[in-house]
């Protein structure tokens, strides 16, 4: 049947420093007024509402900093929601957190793995962590180093494995007791193109069983094509979320034509916004977007309207309808940030 994951205006404050998040992007620092000491607060997360349907891959899509991985966090039981509500299946996961570990698989940004202990005994203690019998345990190690391309490693001590190796086992292990809902947590950063492309494949796999994966990426090509639906986070807040077709129409004009000239001047601006198939038009000092239901061929009349203010028109690029201009739309800088 499958099990989903929602959450209804969850909140995250910290009131001290949370592991690798002081001055990071996306957290905001408040003062008390009146010249007293100031009061340590990070907003993490500000009302994040979300509703995950069984069966269904859903991604996080973000800059660093943004709150993906606090969601994660409050998802997995690992950090306390300041208010709201979470929920995996019919289970309240900070009142419920037994019943809802035994419904999920995580993967965190950095593996974990124990260092002496090969790879076949991880997932062998994994799984009898789980209560998986013995034979069943055996069976399922063996597919899933198979799977993951590690069958030839699998009796070595895992403090020798590069970093996309570790990465592949975590989530092997993450896979060992068959969660319902796997999480996870930027799972490709670092990785090969090559095993990229297995993960994706691999991921696809588990979710054609039933099973619900939700998955933190600043990746736009990542959360393009694994999917189904996203929510575009920013700052502690949910600033988009639909399908990534959906997303992309959303866009005014679908094309961003980013301009840098010599001066921008109102003038230049109004020339612009009359050009055919331009939308809408912001500018930056002297960078210039425009957003259009065409690229290429809006070239010549950029050039034509430059030239009568009198200005240069230093560089121009072209973005076709993407979840990056989708991000520079809401929020006037670039999803890598």
């Amino acid at each position: 049947m499958g099990v989903g994951v929602s959450t209804k205006e969850l909140r995250k404050v910290y009131t001290s420093p949370p592991p690798m998040a002081t001055g990071a992007a996306g957290f905001s620092m408040l003062g008390t007024r009146g010249g007293a000491k100031k009061a340590f607060e990070i907003v993490a997360l500000d009302r994040v509402s979300l509703a995950i349907q069984p069966g269904e891959i859903f991604g996080l899509l973000g800059p660093n900093g943004a709150g993906k991985s606090t969601t994660i966090g409050i998802l997995t039981t690992r950090v306390r929601p300041t208010s709201g509500q979470a929920r995996i299946g019919d289970y309240d996961v900070w009142h419920q957190q037994v019943e809802a570990k035994r419904l999920i698989g995580v993967v965190q940004q950095r593996p974990n793995l124990d260092f002496a202990l090969t790879a076949r005994e991880i997932l062998l203690f994994h799984g009898a962590y789980y209560g998986v019998g013995s034979a069943e345990r055996a069976r399922r190690a063996a597919a899933l180093l198979e799977r993951f391309q590690l069958t030839e490693r699998a009796n070595e001590l895992v403090r020798g494995f590069s970093g996309g190796m570790m990465q592949r086992l975590s989530i092997a292990r993450a896979m060992m007791h068959d969660p319902e809902v796997l999480f996870l947590d930027e799972p490709s950063t670092g990785l090969d193109p090559q095993t990229r492309l297995l993960l994706w494949e691999i991921i696809r796999e588990y979710n054609r069983g039933g099973k619900t994966i939700l998955l933190t990426t600043h990746n736009m090509d990542e959360a393009d094509a694994l999917c189904h639906r996203i929510a575009i986070i920013d700052h502690g807040q949910v600033i988009a979320q639909g399908t990534p077709a959906e997303l992309k129409a959303s866009i005014p004009g679908g094309y961003l034509l980013r301009l840098r000239v010599s001066r921008c001047s109102p003038e230049l601006v109004e020339r612009l916004q009359r050009l055919p198939g331009v939308t809408e038009v912001r500018a930056n000092g002297d960078d210039v977007d425009l957003y259009a239901d065409r690229g290429g061929p809006l070239i010549a009349g950029i050039a034509s309207a430059v030239s009568e203010v009198a200005t240069e028109l230093h560089d121009v690029h072209i973005s076709e309808p993407s979840l990056e201009n989708l991000f520079l739309h809401h929020t006037g800088r670039s999803l890598r940030q």
